[in-house]
């Protein structure tokens, strides 16, 4: 049952992905609803989850708060690395975007849907009804996966094959996740750690590349409403599947 489910998630991600190629002349409502997206993702679903999953604290702030921070500080020092790198062999100051941070980015979102169906997997050890509380969500959360992990690794100028590769492989992702839980089990500390170090890093990249982008030669209001829509549909998600 948890593979079947998980079979779901794969043609979400694959619709969102496809979605997100279809609108290519609309790219500044494509990264805006992506930002959007991204957000919600992060501050709606992921950091409530990192914080009941890794429930300790250190130096008297929870665990996942402070992998979250170290999740967007190494963001950033990766992207700068890279552009700084990039630039000392010649590239342009306003083509600073390095292939290499969009395809880190993309297989960051590929682990975190493993996770999600390592998720499906256990929740359906639990009971039934656990499982598909668990399904709902992330199924319904997977199409913006496949078309966040499509967006962010055109945007960082990736050709389109490999663009669609990282699709392919998020979309497999949960696959894979559902099958491993029948050999072992990840402790739910070390999830709910993961969990706030990849929100770190997709509300970077949310905040100091694609919305910036999204809005740098399109500073429209359609714009603007395409990110809230983006983040208020992550907020129907997590309501219609009970958090």
């Amino acid at each position: 049952m948890a593979v079947f489910v998980a079979l779901g998630a794969f043609l979400m991600t694959l619709a969102g992905g496809w979605t997100a190629q279809r609108v290519t002349d609309r790219r500044h409502l494509v990264l805006g609803l992506a930002g959007g997206l991204m957000l919600g993702v992060v501050g709606l679903d992921l950091l409530p989850e990192a914080l009941h999953a890794a429930d300790r604290e250190i130096f008297g702030v929870p665990a996942a708060l402070l992998l979250f921070v170290a999740g967007f500080l190494l963001a950033h020092l990766v992207e700068r690395t890279l552009a700084a790198r990039q630039a000392a062999h010649g590239g342009a100051e306003h083509q600073h975007r390095a292939p290499e941070v969009g395809l880190t980015a993309a297989a960051a979102m590929v682990g975190h849907s493993a996770m999600d169906g390592v998720a499906i997997g256990a929740a359906f050890q639990v009971g039934g009804g656990m499982g598909a509380s668990v399904a709902l969500a992330v199924i319904a959360h997977d199409f913006a996966d496949g078309f966040n992990t499509f967006t962010i690794t055109s945007l960082y100028g990736n050709a389109r094959r490999r663009a669609v590769g990282m699709l392919v492989a998020d979309a497999c992702a949960p696959l894979v996740g559902a099958l491993s839980t029948v050999f072992f089990h990840i402790p739910e500390q070390v999830l709910g750690g993961y969990l706030g170090l990849f929100g770190g890093v997709l509300l970077y990249l949310a905040a100091a590349e694609i919305l910036p982008e999204a809005h740098h030669e399109h500073p429209a209001r359609s714009t603007l409403l395409c990110t809230v829509a983006g983040a208020a549909f992550i907020w129907l998600v997590v309501g219609v599947s009970g958090g």
